[in-house]
């Protein structure tokens, strides 16, 4: 059985929406998506809707790996 060296890190969510919000992460991805529901009006059966933010990596700080707001995605 192969042994999971998965390293997992905190990453800073800079700017936009999510401001602050620290998340895990796995293998220092490129982009992070983040989402927010929105409400449907009148209420359509089982359809949602999602607004859609991209964080994309800007670096490993001294203090951590940060990923900072793109306000041009998608």
């Amino acid at each position: 059985m192969p042994i999971d060296e998965t390293v997992w890190e905190t990453a800073l969510l800079d700017g936009g929406p999510a401001d602050g919000v620290r998340v895990r992460v796995a293998g220092r991805p490129d982009v992070i998506q983040v989402t927010r529901p929105c409400e449907v009006e009148p209420p359509h059966g089982h359809v949602r809707a999602a607004a859609l933010y991209v964080y994309r990596r800007s670096g490993h700080e001294p203090e951590g790996l940060r990923y900072g707001f793109d306000p041009a995605s998608p």
